[in-house]
């Protein structure tokens, strides 16, 4: 039925899955989160996988379990504050404004938390066993729920747990390997309105175009038909925003992914790292899709769309990408270490997303073209005394997505960081950390157009912050 086939355009699990996954985090790469550090916070994560004495390269690069000391546990807590203030317009495929206000600042402010377990063993202790829980990714913005912008997107929430094991071998003094298995449970929440008004309008225009085509008739005959079906539709209450739904995805899922890791010391005091974090394929298989359509919209879809827009499940395939990271530090003398770090991360695998539904809507391939991405860091360290560690960082933060595909649940843009931290050790066993990092952003623009036709066209102000503490205790 073709008109159960346009309709089926509008399903809530292709409006959901696209504003999951086109969701970026104000602080990496899409919705990728680097915060499992204050320590390496306050150095804009600069050799975060080749620095001794933070227990994040459990999670992060094994290897380098053997750069700490001792049978330790450490948490750290990050505090996003992500700022997301639209300026803009926004109208229907007709051309008629659509009404409401900017939406609010559609950012928010959330904790991330880590945490690490570490303990060697063996005759010389050159074998090492560690645990992790970490979140490398998430993130949540929510807009007022009449915002110009409600039918591209109201609230999008996404978090991935990891909770991981790890080993590493100590060859030598100078070379370790290591590897970590990860359970890895996402889940996604998303909510946004539904124009059935439109649905149900454009669907009788097509079809009166195509039985007067079908007829014989001419093109301006048909075209002719279509505006008095819309005409007729909208006489019904059937017009753009005259028959507004609401829509809410649900969905959880657990995979497990990998990390494998080398550190190389060429020299004593210089630590070269390699580390390789594998994709993880998130099969989604029982989403829920819930449906709040208004009562004559409902009506005419039943007879005229049966099985379109009602509550459902549905499958979807979410791939997070796999990233390969090189980190580098080399202790300048007894106060100065240096660091760097460089990650790639193989975005451009997820070029698109086939949504399958239980429901009558046929399968819709949704598509995001991102672009592999790098994160490149510098950083230092300065040891004032036994108990003080000042440090410092510079970052370049790449977006895999472009002007042309930028969506309005997260306006991602490339971001440049400042990050500044300490350490203040209380006793041999016990110290505290604390990091901070300020991005310096573009204002993106964005022009953005709902599956129903409706586009929204304006300006964010941006703007993001970081702080992070942390405690590891030396048993």
């Amino acid at each position: 039925m073709q008109t159960a086939s346009t309709i089926a355009r509008l399903t809530l699990l292709a409006v959901g899955v696209a504003g999951a996954l086109a969701a970026a985090d104000a602080n990496a790469a899409a919705f990728q989160l680097k915060e499992n550090s204050a320590k390496g916070l306050g150095r804009a994560f600069a050799g975060s996988t080749s620095t001794e004495g933070d227990a994040s390269v459990i999670a992060t690069n094994p290897a380098s379990m053997r750069l700490l000391d001792g049978t330790l546990v450490q948490g750290d807590v990050s505090a996003i504050s992500f700022g997301a203030k639209f300026r803009g317009q926004g109208q229907y495929g007709n051309g008629a404004p659509i009404s409401g206000g900017n939406g609010g600042d559609a950012g928010m402010i959330a904790p991330v938390p880590a945490a690490y377990f570490h303990l060697p063993f063996g005759e010389k202790e050159n074998m090492h066993f560690g645990a992790s829980l970490t979140v490398p990714f998430g993130f949540k913005t929510e807009y007022d729920r009449d915002w110009v912008g409600r039918y591209n997107g109201v609230k999008t929430e996404l978090q991935a747990i990891d909770l991981g094991v790890a080993f590493s071998y100590d060859v030598n003094p100078y070379l370790s390997f290591g590897a970590s298995v990860f359970a890895e449970r996402l889940n996604v929440d998303l909510t946004s309105a539904v124009d059935t008004g439109t649905a149900i309008n454009a669907s009788a225009q097509q079809k009166a175009a195509a039985a007067v085509l079908a007829a014989g008739g001419t093109p301006a005959q048909a075209l002719a038909a279509s505006r008095q079906a819309a005409a007729a539709l909208a006489q019904q209450g059937f017009a753009p925003g005259t028959a507004d739904g609401f829509l809410r995805i649900k969905g959880d899922e657990v995979s497990v992914g990998y990390t494998l890791g080398m550190t190389v010391t060429p020299v004593e005091g210089t630590n070269i790292a390699f580390s390789y974090r594998s994709k993880v394929e998130h099969k989604i298989t029982d989403g829920k899709a819930d449906f709040t359509i208004p009562q004559n919209a409902a009506a005419f879809l039943a007879a005229a769309a049966p099985g379109t827009f009602i509550d459902s499940n549905g499958r979807a395939t979410i791939t997070l990408p796999a990233s390969a990271t090189v980190g580098f530090t080399h202790r300048v003398n007894d106060q100065w270490q240096i660091m760097a770090e460089v990650t790639r991360t193989a975005w451009s695998k997820f070029d698109q997303v086939t949504v399958d539904y239980d429901s009558n809507q046929p399968d819709s391939v949704l598509p995001f073209h991102y672009r592999d991405t790098t994160f490149a860091s510098i950083g230092t360290d300065f040891r004032v005394n036994d108990k003080l560690t000042l440090r410092g960082g510079l970052a370049y933060d790449q977006t895999p997505t472009t002007d042309a595909h930028r969506d309005v649940r997260v306006p991602d843009t490339t971001r440049k960081w400042l990050s500044l931290g300490l350490t203040y050790a209380a006793s041999d066993k016990m110290e505290y950390s604390v990091g901070y990092t300020h991005l310096f952003t573009k204002d993106p623009n964005i022009t953005s157009t709902s599956v129903t036709g409706n586009t929204v066209t304006g300006k964010y102000k941006v703007s993001g912050d970081v702080l992070a503490a942390s405690m590891q205790y030396k048993f």
